[in-house]
């Protein structure tokens, strides 16, 4: 594993948002959602995640997750993705939000 300097990790802007609104993504190649994610001050942000394995869509709704917000804007497909929601992987592909175990400030950053 390569090791990185502290000023690397604070470079990586991480936050928490909540799922407002969440539908399937007919046209992304793999399964996949589109998600709205209310990111504080920073607005509602746009994300498509393949988290169709674990999720369902009335479930998402409410959810708090952890964002990787500096990243520059993707187009996947006819959607454009602004923000990465974090998760791992269950050992069969499948994806597991990274989340927070009590609820907090929408727009919070990763300390």
């Amino acid at each position: 594993m390569q090791t990185i300097d502290f000023c690397d990790f604070q470079r990586i802007d991480l936050r928490i948002g909540t799922i407002k609104k969440a539908e399937n993504f007919e046209k992304a190649k793999k399964p996949a959602y589109k998600l709205w994610i209310d990111l504080g001050t920073l607005g509602i942000k746009k994300s498509s995640a393949q988290i169709t394995a674990h999720y369902q869509l009335d479930e998402l709704i409410g959810k708090q997750v952890i964002c990787v917000c500096n990243f520059p804007p993707k187009q996947i497909a006819n959607f454009i993705s602004e923000v990465l929601v974090t998760g791992f992987e269950d050992g069969e592909g499948g994806i597991i939000l990274a989340s927070v175990d009590k609820c907090v400030p929408n727009g919070s950053k990763l300390l």
